[in-house]
């Protein structure tokens, strides 16, 4: 009789990052790493997601002030092989959605995938958006 060992040494870490970034913990979903930035008036986000299909299996979607990347990681190796396994690649679905600072214009935003990073960019997200100083005046 065969074993299978299943070691996830960050599960609990997941839990907590996962609670904060939006996705309840036993929801089967994880949150895929992140590097969001501002390039001049543009958003670029990047998501690690190597082993994904992009065409079939990740979506990339704008609801007003928010970017969702959604999709799912497959695990296409077979289980049957049995003996110790260590698992710390994450498979299954996963969501991942970033606050904008205004409603974004879908006609903006382009995807591209290479090399397993994902990487969004809403062109303009940032125009208009510059901090604007208030004069403060003292009442009598």
């Amino acid at each position: 009789m065969t074993t299978t060992l299943a070691f996830r040494p960050f599960t609990d870490l997941d839990r907590v990052v996962q609670s904060f970034w939006g996705v309840p913990a036993d929801s089967g979903q994880h949150a895929p790493a992140a590097d969001v930035h501002r390039a001049g008036d543009d958003l670029v986000a990047r998501f690690d997601l190597p082993g994904v299909n992009p065409d079939e299996d990740v979506t990339v979607e704008v609801h007003g002030r928010s970017l969702v990347v959604r999709g799912e990681r497959k695990d296409t190796r077979d289980e049957q092989d049995g003996g110790r396994r260590i698992r710390e690649v994450r498979y299954g679905s996963f969501r991942r959605a970033v606050a904008l600072p205004t409603a974004a214009d879908p006609a903006k935003v382009t995807a591209t995938y290479d090399a397993g990073v994902l990487t969004v960019t809403i062109a303009g997200i940032y125009t208009g958006t510059s901090p604007h100083q208030v004069e403060i005046t003292k009442t009598a």
